[in-house]
């Protein structure tokens, strides 16, 4: 029965990283820098408001675009932080997750036949929801400028077909982010195209060095962008699938209907925990941030100690450092590195081919534990070379 199955489902894969670390979970003593899931717990503040709304019963469907005081406590958060204006009522939509945010967008915006450019090496979530919806990834190799995807980079894999350019910043995986004049020189190019931006600005609150500027902030390119984000990493709520959506109300009056025959509403109690995050909760965002700025510094200059090419992130919680050891490929290396350096990585080629010869490594773990596996890191590199 299996050649019944939609064929673009059989084509895909399971992420890279999640099988990876699916692989190596059961090794004993193996210290893991693998997984990007902030090791900080939700706020208390925050956990009291979805206690809250469960003793008041919120427990039933909410709008299907989400609760109205949530799309306004997220208007006006952006608004306040990254000066872009949205309308709470016809341009915000509340997603199950950044995921499912993207998923919508993909969806919506689509045609068999269309390409999307993607800058590689990059989170793997987006190449099966692009798949899936009939359309061609294009990859665009930023490894000689940085991580970036450049003007002059984009526009040599701009044809006919290009239907959208994904922006995601900082980036999963290398930790870069996109300065405001460099942002303009993409917008520079794009404004006059029929491209939608698709900007995941997941990351926005972990910028370390620089201030976040959304892409949507461009008034040239704002009608054509959809900038995607969420709680998640922001206030340690991955499991509360709280993400959103913002894009002009003639896009997002389509989006909402793929969303409302997908998932009908995100969960309510999540939403009111949420609209405490977002209302609420800025500063727990400025104490995890703080943290994750103090755990980069002292991650890079190990790094550097090791002799390894690595660039310094200006957000996110991840390091992608060139790593070759033996003529082994990134995912022998990873598994070497697990067997006898008892240290788990995310091998590079789970971020498209591109990112094959070079490593991940999260920084979303306590310090004993980071200080542990970079011990391991340098003692196995020190033997192998």
């Amino acid at each position: 029965m299996q050649h019944l199955l939609n064929k673009s489902v059989q084509t895909i894969e399971i992420s890279g990283i999640r099988k990876f670390f699916n692989m190596v979970a059961d090794v004993e003593d193996v210290t893991s820098l693998t997984i990007g899931q902030p090791d900080f717990q939700t706020p208390q503040h925050i956990k009291q408001a979805g206690k809250k709304a469960l003793d008041q019963n919120q427990t039933t469907y909410t709008n299907n675009a989400g609760l109205i005081e949530l799309r306004k406590a997220i208007a006006q958060y952006n608004e306040m932080h990254h000066q872009i204006t949205y309308n709470p009522d016809n341009e915000i939509i509340v997603t199950t997750g950044a995921s499912q945010a993207i998923d919508i967008t993909f969806r919506t915006i689509l045609n068999p036949g269309d390409e999307v450019i993607l800058p590689a090496p990059i989170y793997p979530g987006y190449e099966p929801l692009i798949t899936m919806a009939g359309a061609k990834v294009i990859f665009a190799d930023t490894t000689n400028d940085g991580f970036k995807l450049t003007k002059e980079n984009l526009q040599r894999h701009i044809t006919r077909k290009t239907k959208c350019v994904v922006l995601p910043y900082p980036s999963n995986p290398t930790g870069v982010s996109y300065t405001k004049q460099e942002l303009h020189e993409l917008v520079d190019l794009i404004k006059e195209k029929e491209i939608f931006i698709l900007a995941d600005e997941i990351y926005h609150t972990l910028v370390y060095d620089q201030v976040h500027t959304s892409i949507a902030s461009f008034s040239e390119v704002r009608d054509k962008t959809i900038v995607i984000s969420g709680v998640s990493k922001s206030h340690a709520m991955t499991g509360f699938r709280i993400g959103y959506t913002l894009a002009p109300a003639w896009l997002t009056k389509h989006m909402l209907k793929v969303h409302q025959y997908n998932v009908s509403c995100a969960s309510s109690i999540s939403q009111h925990a949420a609209l405490e995050a977002i209302a609420n909760g800025h500063e727990d965002a400025i104490e995890m941030r703080d943290t994750y700025r103090k755990r980069r510094d002292y991650v890079y200059n190990r790094l550097q100690k090791m002799g390894l090419d690595v660039i310094k992130p200006a957000g996110a919680f991840y390091f992608f450092p060139k790593l070759s050891v033996n003529g082994l490929s990134s995912f022998e290396l990873g598994i070497d590195l697990v067997r006898k350096g008892k240290v788990a990585l995310v091998p590079g080629d789970a971020f498209s081919p591109l990112g094959e010869g070079y490593m991940r490594l999260s920084y979303a773990y306590d310090m004993n534990t980071i200080e542990e596996g970079l011990n391991r890191l340098e003692v196995y590199l020190r033997i192998k070379r």
